[in-house]
């Protein structure tokens, strides 16, 4: 069985067929998909998802492109519904210094104060970190250890990055630009990392494995994922099924 930890099943792509989408993951043995908030309408949206179909869980939270005029007025709504049973995290938040579609200390300002509130909540954060490694890492490190911190999503880092992360609690999710040719990386990542602190992750409806690449993605392909990463790491496909489930059932605590 598989876990998708990171899918936007509340985006326009699924609007038409996502009965379809959960029937199709459920018989890949996808056994629970996280749906990620981006922002306060998203969020709410992720956590009625949940609430309709048993395999789907929420997070909540303020994207770094929606942190524009951030005021932390949104993190006492988005509290209120991350008392939600079927809420598991508090994401996706951090930095994104490559489109720069909300200013930097915006930016800043939401990391942080959503990174305060996951905290006081007891909720594993998702972490979003695009050419930001060491701005992401002093935010993070200002928090200091937990057991169950969270987990940086789409990981683009390197090894040396990646352990000062499990240093603090972290995981890491690979998602399937590990199935590409040139993802030389990525894959050297996902082959080195050390299987208790690895997921994986479609980021539906972006970032398709390579079979249906350029294609909408979604939580049934993640077993490619785990396939291609299983194959490099040179376990069995049941072996790293058993271990990124587990893994991800441990973090957020389903």
């Amino acid at each position: 069985m598989w876990i998708d930890t990171h899918a936007h099943l509340d985006m326009p792509e699924f609007s038409k067929d996502l009965n379809l989408v959960i029937e199709r993951a459920a018989e890949e043995r996808v056994q629970s998909i996280i749906t990620v908030g981006v922002d306060l309408k998203s969020s709410k949206r992720a956590v009625q998802l949940a609430e309709i179909y048993p395999l789907v869980y929420a997070a909540v939270g303020i994207h770094p492109h929606e942190a524009t005029g951030f005021v932390e007025v949104a993190l006492e709504d988005l509290a209120r519904i991350a008392q939600n049973q079927k809420v598991v995290a508090w994401g996706e938040i951090g930095l994104d210094f490559f489109k720069l579609y909300s200013p930097v200390q915006d930016q800043m300002r939401a990391f942080e104060a959503q990174l305060q509130m996951a905290t006081d909540l007891k909720l594993p954060v998702i972490i979003h970190d695009r050419d930001s490694h060491e701005d992401t890492l002093k935010a993070l490190k200002r928090f200091g250890r937990r057991d169950r911190a969270g987990v940086v999503h789409c990981y683009s880092g390197d090894m040396a990055l990646a352990q000062q992360l499990f240093a603090l609690g972290f995981f890491i999710s690979i998602p399937g630009i590990v199935t590409y040719k040139k993802a030389d990386l990525v894959k050297e990542i996902a082959s080195g990392v050390p299987l208790e602190r690895i997921l994986i992750e479609t980021d539906a409806p972006f970032l398709s494995p390579a079979p249906f690449r350029g294609k909408r993605n979604e939580p049934a392909f993640v077993p490619i994922t785990g396939r291609e990463i299983a194959r490099l790491r040179g376990l069995s496909e049941e072996k790293f099924a058993e271990a990124t489930t587990a893994n991800a059932k441990y973090l957020f605590g389903i």
